[in-house]
């Protein structure tokens, strides 16, 4: 040591980095194999080996180090509404564009495409979220532009592409495509009936004569968005009014960054949001000055339109939610092995013990529930699929979303004063876990919507019974569970004051059923004693007796992936 060196730096954890974020996790590859996915696994083993590089996983903390600009003017004041991004960003939406995460379940052709893409998409939210945005609307833009006719003819083919080309251009001369979405105003939220916005048919000619056969079908709009997310996309789906009272419903619109003629759209983006996390991603405020736009689906009918896409952003949410928790729970789990307090590393002392297999549970069952959640999409065209798909997608979009700042919390507490500061990823993590309770429904909005899934279809009450059937009789706890769960179901009746409750509810069974019929016993017997046997506590590391922490951890992170 130099004469003028205060100390040596020692008993400080190497970065989590240089690790096969595929091969580490064998819960994932587990439950793809056995929900459809296991053509797919040496295509994740490459990718998690790749997203796992210390200089690919860094892309995430300069993304967010350095977020979107917008830029409302050129040089000469020309209006342009640009938004600029870092480098970094352009790498991370290359990464994922070219690995087809926003498109391979509608081009692939092969079974299990939901799955597979559910699992890329978990490995990449181990990286970085804010880029997941875009992919996440894109990818969930086709089942909703697939009713567009001629639109979806011009646009489906740039929007399935696997080049990322973030160029300003008319759609014509770029060789791939993405779309964002605009629903929620200032007066209303997630209350869209009470939008503003208003869309009216261009005078008869007016159409043609300024886009040729292309003009047909194109409405003004007039209006505003309170939340435009990513205004850098190609396109918006948006939901506007078609009449003057409103009385006819809201309708859902294409509206394009640059017309057919090749001038740009009137959308004006007046800001961009200061947001507690998702920082690296744009999402803005917009004004549509005599906007253009074209009808998707049925005028009046804008909503059930949407919810074709709100399905898929909603499943993205559950399967991000379970990638940030993955992500903190490897970091946090890392580092109590590679730190010692008192004598011992962290990770060999019972209470750390306690509170990391903890958080490994919860996140093994955020992760086998989202895989199970994306088999519902795979096998949509069965009934019963349909009909789980239904009720699991806005219960698990409540739970594991509510669950993951909890996580976030105890796992940045696990690295201390480390975790607290911006040099590492915890407190990045933590900032980006609230926005997928908050996006595309709240937690409340999910639980009605769960409720209302009961009540308008006693059916999707049988497939549930069904799912939990198969875990058989190994479990009492979770067979007395599951049967005070579907008595109380029976009874709900639209109990919105206990809706929370029961979504809840609906989650744990679920996964609690999946980690006994496919998980070691080790894990199943813990999960059912601390979230079944007795009521989930709002803290981690409440494990009782017996519980074998060390094949926990052991499995959550195999020892040698910190080597």
């Amino acid at each position: 040591m130099h004469h003028f060196d205060t100390h040596d730096v020692f008993n400080q954890a190497a970065p989590f980095a240089d690790i096969n974020l595929f091969a580490c996790d064998l819960a994932l590859q587990e439950a793809l194999q056995r929900e459809g996915g296991a053509q797919a696994a040496l295509a994740l083993h490459a990718l998690g080996e790749q997203l796992g590089r210390a200089e690919v996983l860094d892309l995430g903390r300069q993304a967010n180090a350095n977020a979107p600009r917008l830029h409302n003017f050129d040089r000469s004041g020309r209006r342009v509404d640009e938004v600029e991004f870092h480098p970094s960003w352009h790498a991370l939406m290359t990464l994922m564009i070219e690995s087809g995460v926003h498109a391979s379940p509608w081009d692939s052709g092969l079974a299990g495409a939901q799955v597979t893409r559910a699992a890329q998409y978990l490995l990449f939210g181990q990286v970085e979220n804010g880029a997941q945005c875009p992919i996440t609307m894109t990818y969930a833009c086709v089942p909703a532009l697939r009713q567009a006719g001629a639109l979806a003819d011009k646009w489906l083919p740039k929007i399935l592409s696997r080049r990322y080309d973030p160029r300003s251009l008319p759609i014509e001369q770029k060789h791939g495509a993405l779309i964002g979405m605009g629903m929620t105003e200032k007066q209303g939220g997630t209350d869209v009936r009470a939008n503003t916005t208003r869309a009216a048919p261009l005078a008869p000619g007016e159409g043609q004569a300024r886009f040729g056969a292309e003009g047909e079908g194109a409405f003004n709009i007039v209006g505003h968005k309170w939340f435009f997310s990513a205004p850098q996309s190609d396109a918006h789906l948006i939901l506007a009014q078609t009449d003057d009272e409103g009385s006819a419903g809201l309708s859902c619109f294409f509206v394009p960054r640059f017309l057919p003629d090749g001038s740009r759209n009137a959308i004006r983006v007046q800001r961009l949001k200061d947001k507690l996390g998702n920082r690296s991603n744009a999402s803005s405020e917009v004004e549509f000055c005599d906007a253009v736009g074209w009808l998707v689906g049925k005028a009046g009918r804008g909503i059930p339109t949407i919810l074709e896409m709100g399905g898929h952003t909603r499943l993205d949410c559950v399967v991000g939610s379970a990638g940030i928790m993955r992500a903190a729970l490897t970091h946090a789990l890392h580092h109590a092995r590679g730190r010692a307090a008192f004598g011992r590393k962290l990770a060999d002392q019972p209470l750390m013990q306690n509170v990391l297999a903890d958080l490994a549970l919860e996140s093994e069952a955020a992760t086998v529930f989202a895989l199970r959640l994306a088999r519902c999409f795979d096998e949509g065209d069965d009934p019963a699929q349909a009909l789980l798909g239904r009720i699991l997608t806005p219960a698990g979009k409540y739970w594991l979303c509510k669950r993951g700042p909890g996580f976030g919390a105890e796992a940045m507490e696990v690295m201390g004063g480390n975790g607290y500061v911006e040099d590492g990823p915890l407190a990045r993590l933590y900032r980006e876990a609230p926005v997928n309770s908050i996006w595309e429904g709240s937690g409340n909005v999910m639980c009605l919507d769960l409720l209302r899934a009961f009540g308008k279809t006693p059916a999707a009450r049988e497939a549930l019974a069904a799912e939990l059937a198969l875990a058989g009789k190994a479990s009492g706890p979770l067979n007395a569970y599951a049967a005070r769960l579907l008595a109380d179901i029976d009874q709900a009746h639209g109990d919105e004051f206990g809706a929370r409750r029961l979504a809840e509810r609906v989650v744990i069974a679920v996964q609690g059923a999946l980690l006994v019929r496919h998980a070691p016993a080790f894990v199943a017997e813990a999960f059912i004693a601390s979230r079944i046997a007795v009521d989930v506590g709002g803290a981690f590391g409440r494990l009782g007796p017996g519980v074998d922490c060390k094949a926990i951890l052991e499995r959550a992170l195999a020892a040698s992936a910190d080597n």
